[in-house]
């Protein structure tokens, strides 16, 4: 029996990798891993500044990187960029759903255009962006992996002593339903779905939130302590590699211990 040597499990050399609100936070910690073990990052994102910056940072780091701006609210601008990705490079080996959004208000207080706004881009986006990536790519290729970026407000019901997300919960939670359902569908076609469900870390999205609650985050997780720079690259790398060819349909939570207790 051949024995292969375990590193080259985690090897993405020369895969063609998306990810999505990759300009920055969670996104671009998940480019780095995935670029220092030798995928080719496509970076999707609004500002072009940001990806010029995000492009440049990965540069520095000897990883691959393009910028692809896109407005992922709009169903038709998904298409327009995934197409655009498979003319300039051929095809789609990874696909990371991270973009998001939140906003924060009681539940009774909701109006349509909140609800709208955290359900067309933290949910609606996710699907389409898959099916973009399965339909021009994956299927043909037969084989793809897709990794969502789900979070413990998808497993939890949000603390009543902090400000209400009740629409970011409900995309979360239909985040991680949906990775099951679409891991069961399209395993024929040798595609892997999982997704991530991070506690609290530091970004743009989150430090509002953290400014106000950190002690309380600290205080309710048992390892004391906030995500860092580095606590979602291995487990990024592990399911967007053959590491992890034997996992699918899974929602690995990083958390720190929040959800235990």
């Amino acid at each position: 029996m051949e024995v292969r040597v375990l590193r080259n499990l985690f090897d993405l050399s020369g895969k063609i990798a998306i990810i999505t609100g990759g300009s920055r936070g969670l996104g671009l910690q998940i480019a780095e891993a995935l670029g220092e073990y030798g995928a080719i990052t496509l970076l999707l994102a609004r500002k072009q500044t940001e990806l010029d910056d995000a492009v440049a940072h990965l540069g520095a780091l000897g990883v691959k990187a393009h910028g692809y701006p896109a407005d992922l609210s709009k169903p038709e601008t998904i298409g327009r960029v995934f197409r655009e990705i498979v003319k300039d490079h051929g095809r789609i080996d990874i696909l990371v759903n991270n973009a998001g959004t939140s906003w924060g208000s009681p539940a009774e207080e909701q109006t349509p255009e909140q609800w709208a706004k955290v359900m067309d881009l933290n949910l609606t986006a996710v699907f389409f962006c898959s099916q973009e990536a399965m339909n021009l790519a994956m299927i043909p290729q037969k084989q793809g992996v897709i990794l969502n970026m789900a979070s413990v407000e998808g497993l939890l019901g949000h603390h009543p002593s902090q400000a209400g997300m009740v629409g970011y919960s409900a995309a979360k939670g239909g985040v991680i339903n949906m990775t099951r359902a679409l891991a069961a569908e399209w395993a024929k076609y040798g595609v892997r779905v999982n997704a991530l469900a991070p506690g609290y870390f530091p970004s743009k999205l989150t430090n509002a939130v953290i400014e106000q609650y950190e002690q309380f985050f600290l205080h309710n997780t048992p390892l004391g302590k906030l995500g860092g720079p580095e606590d979602l690259k291995g487990p990024a790398l592990l399911l967007c590699s053959e590491a992890g060819g034997h996992i699918t349909g899974q929602t690995l939570v990083i958390d720190g211990g929040t959800t235990i207790i």
